[in-house]
């Protein structure tokens, strides 16, 4: 029995991960990040910080592929779905991973916003829910069109 409960926890986590959306530019990392940032700040949006993952890795001694965060949000979003559920706090701003992966390519990855608002008050057909999710993938669009 523990085994199978095992088996099923380390499903569903796994269907987590999945469920992430993925987009792959044909840019660098770093090109694809300067791109999603110009997207971001044109869009009237807020870009908080763009985290440097392999830089940090490389301060301690290790190595990892390109990789770098973006985190940044739209305070009519984010009211609006704080406004459902003043817990969405926790999850906000919203984040997008920019990184090179095992075969060399250029990835954008990040959580869907009903994923994202996952056990809060606001229902997966929500319309900030639907919001949120054309404004991710509109700005990841433009994030490789901007250079």
């Amino acid at each position: 029995m523990k085994y199978l409960i095992a088996s099923a926890l380390i499903g569903l986590s796994s269907m987590a991960v999945a469920a992430d959306v993925t987009k792959q530019s044909p840019l660098s990392v770093t090109q694809t990040a300067d791109g999603l940032e110009a997207a971001v700040n044109g869009a009237g949006a807020t870009l908080f910080a763009r985290v440097d993952h392999a830089a940090g890795a490389q301060s301690v001694g290790k190595s990892i592929p390109d990789a770098q965060l973006l985190i940044f949000g739209n305070p009519a979003l984010g009211t609006m779905a704080m406004e459902d559920d003043i817990r969405a706090g926790l999850v906000l701003p919203l984040r997008v991973l920019v990184y090179q992966d095992a075969d060399g390519n250029t990835q954008m990855t990040w959580a869907p916003a009903e994923d994202i608002f996952a056990g809060l008050d606001i229902a997966p057909d929500a319309e900030v829910v639907r919001r949120i999710n054309a404004a991710l993938n509109g700005l990841t669009d433009m994030a490789m069109s901007a250079n």
